[in-house]
């Protein structure tokens, strides 16, 4: 029902994910990173209880693979579970279980990783690895344009209806969380569009919460 990948920038130490489902607001379920620690995605008959377990060890300075195999070596259910995750130096790990859904895959390269299931086809995740690293751009733009490759190559085997990117960099929160929970259409191009309108205001957004002071309005009513 899902596919996803987690990722770095190694010019700029961002982390980012992407990820939709046929499912509703997968990215409120499965998508999860700590600035200066990881990204991870949970996914799969998910257990989100994964994900807090696997970013705390990191930041105890376990490594992207020895995080994997804790999960695998703990977790309950694993053989039911996908789980993504890329560290701080960019190692990339993933554990998939044989019991996840349909035709499922997983694929990764230093600063990325991609899984799904229920999936057209078992080359989706290294498409989607390919594209990320053919990017020279933002961390953002080259999110959409994975997911946006992954669609071209076949997607998920059904429709999608929900989807998300997440970006993280120096501070606490993340800097961008743009979701789209439901849709009859196309979410991946609806967060790609949000991603268009919202890039050139998220500097601003960073500053207005360290500094009210020095930043600009964007005309919005309120200026939020």
């Amino acid at each position: 029902m899902t596919f996803s990948l987690v990722a770095r920038c190694k010019e700029t130490g961002m982390f980012g994910l992407a990820i939709t489902s046929s499912s509703p607001a997968v990215a409120a379920r499965c998508s999860y990173a700590r600035a200066g620690v990881s990204a991870v995605a949970s996914q799969n008959i998910t257990d989100p209880s994964l994900v807090p377990l696997a970013l705390d060890m990191m930041e105890r300075g376990l490594t992207a693979c020895e995080v994997t195999e804790e999960i695998v070596k703990y977790g309950k259910f694993v053989d039911y579970r996908q789980v993504l995750v890329v560290d701080k130096f960019g190692g990339t790990a993933i554990h998939s279980g044989p019991n996840s859904l349909g035709i499922w895959a997983q694929a990764n390269a230093l600063n990325v990783a991609s899984g799904g299931n229920l999936l057209s086809n078992d080359g989706i995740p290294q498409v989607i690895v390919d594209e990320f690293l053919a990017a020279k751009k933002h961390i953002g733009d080259r999110l959409i344009a994975a997911m946006q490759g992954a669609l071209d190559a076949g997607g998920e085997d059904g429709p999608i209806h929900s989807a998300g990117i997440k970006i993280l960099d120096k501070v606490s929160w993340p800097i961008a969380d743009l979701r789209c929970d439901w849709t009859e259409e196309c979410p991946i191009e609806t967060i790609s569009t949000l991603w268009e309108i919202y890039k050139p205001q998220l500097d601003a957004y960073i500053k207005r919460a360290l500094d009210p002071l020095e930043t600009p309005s964007y005309g919005v009513l309120g200026n939020q």
